[in-house]
């Protein structure tokens, strides 16, 4: 049974990422479309799950509310943040996104993925820090 996701845990990870809380309310959330909003940003509310756990749902509005669905998305599921969005739920609307803690499995699948992503950074600061150090070899000769 998945642990209880408290929705204002959820708003702050998210206002600390650098998204807007439009703070709606339940019925604004499941009344309006989500581009009727001049400003893009969120609104979350409490969802009961089929067993009973109180988890969260995160939707998103204005005017690109796909991407700021993207950016929720990206937000919630970092390394440091440990939640799972899902965007399948049939109780759900096209902008809303179910937000529940990530199992220690969903974790460590997340990790080659990470890994992945990172691999070309990883490279090329490799490469230049290996520059710099023949650099510094070859000019520490001249002196």
């Amino acid at each position: 049974m998945p642990r209880v996701t408290r929705q204002h845990t959820v708003a702050h990870h998210l206002v600390q990422g650098g998204l807007t809380d439009l703070k709606l309310t339940e019925a604004a959330q499941k009344k309006d479309r989500p581009g009727l909003y001049r400003v893009d940003g969120f609104s979350v509310r409490s969802y009961r799950a089929p067993d009973g756990t109180l988890l969260t749902v995160a939707g998103a509005y204005g005017p690109d509310w796909v991407m700021t669905m993207a950016k929720i998305r990206n937000r919630l599921q970092q390394p440091s943040i440990r939640y799972t969005v899902i965007d399948d739920d049939p109780e759900l609307a096209d902008h809303e996104l179910l937000v529940r803690w990530a199992t220690g499995e969903e974790l460590q699948a997340r990790k080659p993925a990470a890994a992945a992503r990172q691999a070309p950074l990883v490279a090329q600061l490799r490469r230049q820090q290996s520059e710099q150090n023949a650099e510094g070899a070859g000019q520490s000769a001249l002196f």
